[in-house]
């Protein structure tokens, strides 16, 4: 097998839900990040591109026609170019990082991009056929942002709840309480902000239409603006919109290669991909789906948790993350989310999980190498985890 480096990584500012990036298409999105990779490498001849994998969690209004696809001819890449759009869900965006780094690693491409893209303002309202024509009864309107819509009725309905009832559940189940999921809320503001203040994401975030920060960072947030917020998908809860991810618009997008892809690109290697992994798990407790999915990237890297130097988990939900926490004691939690994570940055779905993954290979540059987790849940019970060893030059 062929070593994989990331060689690069960039991704849009992210949008609030209807805000500033809510006039973009998702396939604009999806090209703005491409053409960013291709100009950040004025060396490359872009028809070297052997293939573009994007993800995407919708697919249902302007990403379908093959997102991954739109995204190199609006770029203006060379038409000889292919690409393809993969959707698991949240996890959009790291499977198809995934899916990239395979294709190299058993030599079918010598250099790709890998991404993901959405557009949660833009998600459509859908309508299913009538089953016969000219149906005179009332029919229903489904918004596709976020959820389950035209739930199959053979589904058990505990597997079908919406997402914030899953992190209630998590939240009983391991005892977290309200406080402690608001002072994790609280941190991933704080730490975003911070890092944006000390120029954090000068590497990696392309402004985009006169956006150049993430909307849904708050700097001002506090622990008591946070515990006036009313719990959301259970009356006396504790999930609330505070300590839970926004909805959001942005994309994000890697450039990956082999030793000689690298060379081509004129990049030296941001990072390595060390090892990858998938699992499944009850739909309902989908927010704890990193947990082995982690164990299992580390067990095929060879390393434990303490040969970590960053980590980046997504945060779907405080509870979530908590709950993913509690089951990695020794994983040591200052290394995790280190500038923030989605409760502050934001969550547009098929774009977080290779966000993730490009805020690692940055991250461990940065701290001048060794080995980094990103890890992520996925609606419907699965979890994906790779693991990075950074070049530190």
């Amino acid at each position: 097998m062929n070593d994989v480096f990331v060689l690069d990584a960039v991704r849009t500012p992210i949008g609030r839900y209807g805000g500033a990036l809510s006039g973009v298409r998702p396939d604009d999105l999806a090209a703005h990040v491409v053409r960013a990779l291709a100009d950040r490498s004025p060396d490359l001849d872009p028809a070297a591109i052997e293939d573009v994998f994007f993800g995407a969690a919708n697919g249902a209004g302007e990403d379908n026609r093959d997102v991954a696809r739109m995204a190199v001819l609006l770029a203006g890449l060379p038409v000889t170019v292919p690409g393809t759009t993969v959707n698991r869900l949240c996890g959009s965006g790291l499977e198809a990082a995934i899916a990239a780094s395979r294709a190299v690693a058993v030599g079918d491409a010598s250099l790709v991009i890998a991404g993901g893209s959405e557009s949660m303002s833009r998600a459509p309202w859908v309508m299913p056929k009538p089953a016969r024509g000219f149906d005179r009864g009332p029919q229903t309107l489904h918004d596709t942002s976020l959820g389950w819509r035209m739930v199959n009725p053979r589904m058990p309905a505990e597997w079908t709840i919406p997402l914030g009832e899953c992190a209630e559940i998590l939240a009983e189940r391991y005892e977290i309480s309200r406080e402690a999921q608001d002072r994790f809320a609280l941190r991933s503001h704080r730490l975003a902000a911070a890092a944006w203040e000390r120029g954090v994401f000068g590497d990696e975030v392309v402004p985009l239409d006169a956006l150049d920060h993430d909307e849904s960072v708050r700097a001002d947030s506090s622990a008591e603006s946070l515990a006036k917020l009313k719990p959301v998908f259970r009356s006396g809860g504790t999930v609330t919109a505070g300590n839970s991810s926004p909805l959001n618009d942005g994309a994000s997008a890697l450039l990956i290669g082999d030793e000689a892809g690298a060379a081509r690109s004129g990049h030296a290697p941001l990072a390595r991909i060390v090892a990858r992994a998938v699992v499944g798990i009850e739909p309902q407790l989908f927010g704890i789906g990193p947990v082995e999915a982690a164990r299992t990237a580390l067990k095929r890297a060879g390393i434990t948790w303490s040969d970590l130097r960053a980590v980046e988990l997504n945060e779907a939900f405080a509870a979530q993350s908590l709950a993913c926490l509690a089951e990695w004691p020794d994983l040591d939690p200052e290394i995790v989310n280190v500038n923030g994570g989605a409760i502050a940055l934001g969550h547009p779905l098929g774009s977080s999980g290779a966000r993730i993954l490009g805020a690692l290979a940055h991250e461990l540059r940065r701290r001048g190498g060794g080995y980094g987790l990103a890890a992520i849940c996925i609606g419907v019970g699965q979890g994906l985890a790779v693991v990075l060893e950074g070049t530190g030059s």
